[in-house]
């Protein structure tokens, strides 16, 4: 008796040890139980907000969750990262985190409050949007190979930004490093002035964002030159790249939008969230619409989007450092 009873128990044993190592965590089983904050760091209707909403739309679906949308501007973007930081690390409140206070302004701009690397999670990439080559629609370059040579020929020309540190800004300054270092920074307060000053010649190019720049170059009143990703764009693919053109193979600037949560966000939870994510935007009706805002589509597991965060950090703070750019 007292060997059956003991081969019994060893069993049972067996059996709970067995259920502990194939059972998914708790977190993962019961996240999400309640509705989930997003905060988006700009105002409605920018590209973060339109990408976040359009993202959040589905994943609400696909977790079984509501998903509240808060925007937070002010400050570049930090003012809304900051309060992610700050948030309870359980899944329930989330960023829309974009290039400037991801990637360029806790580097560039004093006392933000955070450390990207230290102080956020990646969870995953949303969408990507490539900023385009716009110049006067009375530009003499009728195409990418013609700007090139002119900038290789040491001829001063002007560019101008939404604003110093945005990245259509270190793009300028990157060709300013490499190609010629007589171009002159003209800094508008936003990227519609910026374009508007383009659209009436008062300065001879401009890295917008691509969807912004679509509707101006349709109207006649710019024109496009290229793109500014590494490699052509879905969005785009008959667009030739800087990259292509100069030769500049690190030349590579793009707006992007990804799901980010506190750094002490559980594995599980960050998991399940990655795949969620990445399971909702290639579904056709939500790619379809990304790509109508002018962002490509580029799901990556949890690991390789923190590598791709990191791999922006470490080139904007390259050219911040070697432009010796100060904020304003």
């Amino acid at each position: 008796m007292t060997r059956i009873c003991s081969t019994s128990a060893v069993i049972a044993a067996l059996l709970a040890l067995a259920h502990l190592v194939t059972a998914p965590p708790a977190g993962a089983q019961t996240y999400p139980s309640r509705p989930i904050r997003l905060i988006v760091s700009y105002p409605p209707g920018g590209t973060g907000d339109i990408v976040g909403r359009i993202v959040a739309n589905r994943l609400a679906a696909e977790l079984g969750q509501s998903i509240v949308v808060e925007n937070r501007p002010g400050a570049g973007g930090t003012i809304g990262a900051r309060d992610v930081v700050n948030a309870e690390p359980d899944g329930y409140t989330l960023t829309v985190g974009q290039t400037p206070e991801i990637a360029v302004n806790p580097y560039f701009m004093t006392e933000v409050g955070y450390d990207p690397q230290k102080d956020l999670q990646p969870i995953a990439l949303a969408g990507v949007v490539p900023l385009a080559l716009v110049v006067p629609p009375d530009s003499p370059f009728a195409d990418v190979t013609q700007w090139v040579a002119a900038l290789r020929a040491q001829r001063t020309l002007t560019f101008a930004s939404a604003g110093i540190g945005t990245p259509g800004h270190l793009a300028g300054e990157l060709l300013k490093l490499k190609l010629d270092d007589r171009l002159v920074h003209v800094p508008y307060k936003g990227a519609g002035p910026a374009l508007n000053d383009v659209a009436g010649s008062h300065v001879d190019f401009y890295f917008p964002g691509y969807p912004g720049a679509v509707p101006l170059m349709q109207g006649g009143k710019v024109k496009m030159l290229a793109i500014s990703t590494a490699q052509r764009s879905p969005l785009a693919p008959d667009m030739p790249t800087i990259a292509e053109a100069t030769g500049l193979a690190d030349f590579d600037f793009t707006l992007w939008a990804g799901f980010f949560g506190p750094r002490a966000l559980p594995a599980d939870i960050a998991a399940r969230l990655n795949a969620a994510i990445n399971k909702v935007i290639v579904e056709p009706d939500v790619k379809a619409r990304l790509h109508e805002t002018g962002a490509a589509v580029s799901p990556l597991p949890i690991g390789q989007f923190g590598d791709f965060v990191q791999a922006e950090i470490t080139r904007y703070q390259g050219i911040i450092k070697a432009a010796d750019l100060k904020p304003e």
